[in-house]
């Protein structure tokens, strides 16, 4: 049994997308999924499946919220170990000095970090991005409300069908919860 967090993309905010937490937890049970536990309402579940392809339960947990709630939501699913080595491995623990502007943007597919310095940085001012495996770390000094780097901007620039970011209290956050 393997234990992961599903990352759902654009869910709860405004009236678009409105899924309730225990429903969530409901739908995955209803999957097959065991321990399941969500954190925030901006969609993060956790659980437990004997499921190994982490891209074939996004797809399955995606199309079980869309025949049940009627929307397309983006899910990615990571493995809490991989969780743990993205933490273990912030490439910008030196720079960080607020963790609420700080968000690892998860990815459908990996990226490179010459991709990333293929984005013209002087369009961006104080803010930094360094790729990942299957992330780009992205530190916002000046803050999150007026950045353009936001997971769209990732998605459409990063040409991946999933992009959903995640602040880092929250990252650190998914890798303790049991």
């Amino acid at each position: 049994m393997n234990r992961y967090v599903a990352l759902l993309r654009g869910i709860n905010v405004g009236r678009n997308k409105q899924i309730p937490m225990a429903d969530l937890k409901d739908l995955l049970a209803g999957l097959g999924h065991t321990d399941v536990s969500t954190y925030l309402r901006s969609g993060n579940a956790l659980f437990t499946s004997d499921g190994t392809d982490e891209e074939a339960l996004a797809e399955q947990i995606s199309a079980a919220i869309a025949a049940r709630f009627g929307a397309q939501v983006g899910v990615l699913v990571r493995g809490r170990d991989e969780l743990a080595a993205i933490t273990a491995a912030d490439p910008l623990a030196d720079r960080v000095t607020d963790p609420a502007r700080y968000l690892v943007v998860f990815l459908s597919a990996p990226v490179t970090q010459a991709v990333v310095d293929g984005i013209d940085r002087a369009a961006y001012g104080t803010e930094v991005m360094v790729a990942g495996r299957r992330e780009v770390y992205v530190w916002l000094p000046d803050g999150i409300a007026d950045s353009k780097l936001t997971q769209a901007f990732f998605q459409k620039r990063l040409s991946v069908d999933t992009a959903t970011a995640r602040n880092w209290n929250t990252v650190t956050k998914l890798t303790t919860l049991p």
